[in-house]
């Protein structure tokens, strides 16, 4: 079963190899709004970018943070994160660093965005939440890498959420 998810990623430079993620057609099609949606959700007011999140957040069971160099230091994706929690939806990472963008080019490694947030018992989120990495380094085998597991990673997020 294909599952409905929202997916957390920094735009402006993680669109392309976001992109490639979610149209593996490994989750349901509703996932995966068009980059004309944000680009005109995020010319709003930071109220009217909220009520946006908050109302695609509500119809998916799984948070998907498909990280890249900077993703951590984002606003937006920290809100989704903090309000997937609240909301005791599943959270998962993956790493999306070695990705090809555009241009051809991979980017480094970023932090782990879910070192930040903490749980409502003191403890960072990171204990609880997996963060996929690829073990391989070139793009077409971390395409594939990924490809394979995001089903898997999803339905354990799921069958974890709420429990930390």
């Amino acid at each position: 079963m294909k599952r409905q998810v929202f997916f957390s990623f920094e735009y402006m430079k993680d669109n392309w190899r976001a992109s490639q993620v979610r149209n593996m057609g490994k989750v349901d099609d509703t996932s995966t709004f068009s980059d004309n949606d944000w680009e005109e959700v995020r010319s709003k007011s930071d109220e009217s970018i909220k009520l946006w999140i908050d109302a695609e957040m509500e119809k998916c069971s799984c948070i998907v943070v498909l990280v890249g160099e900077t993703t951590s230091t984002r606003k937006w994706v920290k809100y989704e994160i903090e309000k997937a929690y609240k909301l005791e939806k599943g959270i998962v990472g993956i790493y999306i660093h070695n990705l090809k963008d555009k241009d051809g080019n991979q980017a480094i490694k970023g932090a782990n965005p879910f070192y930040t947030v903490y749980t409502d018992s003191g403890e960072r989120l990171s204990k609880y939440v997996t963060c996929f990495d690829s073990d391989h380094t070139s793009s077409t085998y971390v395409y594939d890498d990924i490809k394979d597991n995001i089903e898997e990673l999803i339905e354990n997020a799921i069958e974890n959420s709420g429990t930390y």
